[in-house]
């Protein structure tokens, strides 16, 4: 990744006031978020897009978002992009499954605070991120 180039980043989310709210907050200078409210349009913008990061809800109608994961890490050209998956998923099983089991990059729990999902971008692109919310 170029060094001055926007991280690229596509997030996957089928409710469409949350996905509004982390595009809007996320889409600042040295960022550009792409968003998809399934999963097939997501995974069609992963393989045209080719970013740098994915935020990833688990729980979507049209397909089981780790079906998506797995398709993700199956596919040569995308198995080494980080994921960071945002759910409500939120029990202790689900959580060592994502980050032990699947080895998702990230796992953050809804609700969140602004400032994890911020802190969670930042450790998965290895500080190439501002360490905290522009005011």
């Amino acid at each position: 990744m170029d060094d001055n180039a926007p991280i690229k980043v596509v997030y996957i989310e089928d409710d469409a006031e949350m996905l509004d709210l982390i595009m809007l907050i996320l889409n600042r200078p040295g960022m550009s978020v792409r968003g998809a409210s399934d999963a097939m349009r997501g995974l069609d913008l992963i393989l045209q897009d080719r970013p740098d990061l994915i935020l990833l809800d688990l729980m979507m109608p049209d397909q089981d978002g780790w079906d998506l994961y797995q398709r993700i890490r199956a596919n040569e050209a995308t198995r080494s992009i980080p994921v960071i998956i945002i759910t409500a998923k939120a029990q202790p099983i689900d959580i060592n499954l994502g980050l032990h089991v699947a080895k998702a990059d990230d796992y953050i729990c809804k609700p969140f605070h602004m400032q994890e999902l911020w802190d969670s971008i930042s450790k998965v692109m290895n500080s190439k991120f501002p360490p905290a919310l522009p005011e």
